[in-house]
């Protein structure tokens, strides 16, 4: 494919950041990949992986004369980041993200963003529990969706080209508002990530099975679940305070529907616990329908890769 950005400047070196250098670069859609990290250590690491063209030590000097700037950092530290590198963006340029959670995003950034340039948030669908700067690869979005979320006022053409971008490294986009992007996410991440550091803290809790039975015996119910947990607490905390009033509606919701399966347990329901598992059953075929994940034992999950 055809160069889209001339410079792009990282924000934060972590699995997106990592992932998104290697997919630009199998792409060719950079002239030039400029990267910070606020660790000194991640810094060293990237320059010594050679994971951008540069690695800056400060967040401003690594976004001068950038035509994108993608904020990979947590959602908790947008502001911070956003108020340090406002006074070095250059007109024309590009102000995106990856944050899981996009209002509070918009609040917390759009302030920061010079007249003349373009703000428009995203959000990446992908990620695994591995997280640092030799955490990422190529193919990490392909076939994945990325949201893009334009703001009022989003310029039409820096939004066709973001989204270029993000085809152009093996992404499906689509584009929703930022309030819309929070419920759906509410629904299809951060519940089920919550749930799954629940289930998780309980059998650590259930001292009746030991951690070695815990560890031997985890078939892929368990096992799954302590996938999900595994993910960065950092930034599963900020998600979770910046998209609290969602998550709380559907974590309502989830209650009501674990208390009617309680219900259909205790009194020998069985066909309420039928018709409520075919119905879910249904949902997992669409999802392997849409190629979101596959039937095989393993969901098509690589057995190890290298960090």
């Amino acid at each position: 494919m055809a160069q889209i950005y001339e410079r792009v400047a990282l924000i934060g070196l972590g699995l997106i950041a990592s992932s998104m250098c290697h997919a630009m670069r199998r792409a060719g859609l950079a002239g030039e990949i400029v990267g910070y990290a606020r660790s000194a250590e991640t810094r060293d690491i990237a320059r010594e992986i050679g994971l951008c063209d540069r690695v800056c030590d400060t967040a401003a000097e690594a976004v001068k004369d950038a035509n994108l700037v993608v904020l990979c950092v947590p959602v908790g530290a947008m502001e911070a980041v956003a108020k340090e590198i406002g006074p070095a963006l250059k007109p024309g340029t590009t102000v995106s993200d990856v944050g899981s959670v996009k209002r509070t995003v918009v609040d917390a950034v759009g302030p920061y963003i010079p007249e003349g340039v373009h703000f428009i948030p995203a959000h990446p669908l992908a990620g695994t529990e591995h997280s640092g700067p030799r955490s990422g690869f190529a193919e990490l979005f392909d076939n994945r969706y990325t949201i893009i979320v334009p703001v009022e006022g989003s310029d039409p053409q820096a939004v066709d080209r973001l989204t270029s971008l993000w085809t152009g490294i093996g992404a499906l986009t689509e584009t929703m508002d930022a309030d819309h992007h929070d419920l759906v996410l509410a629904v299809t991440s951060h519940t089920p990530h919550l749930i799954a550091y629940t289930m998780v803290g309980v059998a650590d809790d259930l001292r009746r099975v030991t951690d070695s039975e815990v560890i031997k015996y985890s078939a892929a119910g368990f096992r799954d679940f302590t996938r999900i947990a595994a993910s960065d607490p950092v930034m599963w905390r900020d998600v979770f305070l910046n998209n609290k009033e969602a998550t709380l509606e559907i974590l309502g919701r989830f209650t009501e529907e674990l208390f009617a399966l309680q219900r259909a347990i205790r009194q020998g329901d069985g066909d309420h616990l039928h018709d409520y598992f075919t119905r879910t059953r249904s949902i997992r075929r669409g999802i392997i329908e849409a190629g979101q994940d596959t039937d095989a034992p393993d969901f098509g999950r690589v057995k190890a890769r290298k960090k």
